[in-house]
């Protein structure tokens, strides 16, 4: 008898604090609790901490009130004047009305699945109204939030805000950026020919200033010297004709011994000439003036 009331006992303070238990509940303050009641939405809570509710009969669905983010694949876009463009986007987005949100999508999945068709409609409608150098312009960021109104316009049934739409990636499809990568090495070449031929152009007219210059500066110089030398050569002529005026007789003896050395180069050189040759009068014998030399061959 005392095992069986010892056992209900404890059965009975078990149950009541199972009953306890599920009784509290608590709420992050990045999160926000839709109460339950027989499937039911009750109430909705958003104070963070503790809080109470019927054990049994209710239950609490955690709805995250942070920023969201949904990607959308790559797709193919055609702009305004007829270029295809491969865009990569995606979008922020929150959760404002608990409520409204697990009605309409009930969790983030089914919100998944019905932004990202809304998105890429959007994307497509407003991109493509627009030409392909306004999307490379200052003007991208106000497309970007006329498809984060225009989303906003579709999704506020669902009880979320799209707070921002972006695009991480606007790039041409493979063949066409190919296409542009051929036309854009042939026009880089086109001018780096013509900046050759500038330069070759520019070179040569250098090098033929510069070639007129050192034959202006060579004949200047060359007519200098040659005013110079003959400057030199009179100026040679009138000390010889001054010295010769002063002694005819040492002036030729002097011309004679230059005649020596010119025409006797080296140690064996031999010269025939007539013995009575005026060449060789200073060869006569020492005090004789006017006789013959003693012979007709010289050595020296």
């Amino acid at each position: 008898m005392t095992r069986a009331v010892l056992f209900v006992a404890s059965l009975a303070v078990l149950l009541v604090i199972l009953l306890a238990y599920s009784s509290f509940y608590t709420v992050d303050p990045t999160e926000q609790v839709l109460v339950l009641q027989f499937g039911a939405p009750k109430e909705v809570v958003t104070e963070p901490g503790l809080h109470v509710k019927l054990p049994l009969l209710q239950t609490v669905e955690y709805i995250d009130r942070r920023l969201l983010e949904i990607e959308a694949p790559a797709e193919e876009v055609i702009t305004q004047d007829k270029k295809r463009i491969v865009v990569d986007a995606f979008a922020r987005w929150r959760i404002l009305d608990p409520l409204r949100f697990y009605e309409t999508l009930i969790d983030q999945n089914g919100a998944q699945s019905r932004l990202l068709p809304i998105l890429s409609s959007d994307l497509r409608r407003v991109l493509g109204s627009q030409t392909f150098t306004t999307m490379l312009s200052s003007a991208r960021a106000d497309l970007m939030h006329d498809i984060r109104d225009d989303m906003n316009q579709e999704s506020g049934r669902f009880g979320i805000k799209i707070v921002d739409v972006r695009i991480r990636h606007a790039d041409l499809p493979l063949q066409n950026s190919e296409a542009i990568y051929r036309r854009m090495q042939q026009e880089r070449k086109r001018e780096a020919n013509e900046f050759r031929a500038e330069g070759e152009e520019i070179s040569q007219r250098i090098k033929s200033r510069a070639d007129r210059e050192v034959t202006v500066l060579t004949a200047e110089a060359s007519r200098e010297s040659q005013i110079l030398r003959g400057e030199g050569e009179a100026e040679k002529t009138k000390i010889l004709a001054d010295a010769y005026g002063q002694d005819a007789d040492f002036f030729a003896f002097y011309r004679s011994m230059k005649a020596y050395q010119d025409a006797l180069p080296g140690t064996n050189t031999t010269m025939v000439l007539s013995p009575g040759s005026e060449f060789f009068r200073y060869f006569s014998h020492a005090g004789e003036q006017g006789t013959q030399p003693s012979r007709g061959r010289a050595k020296r």
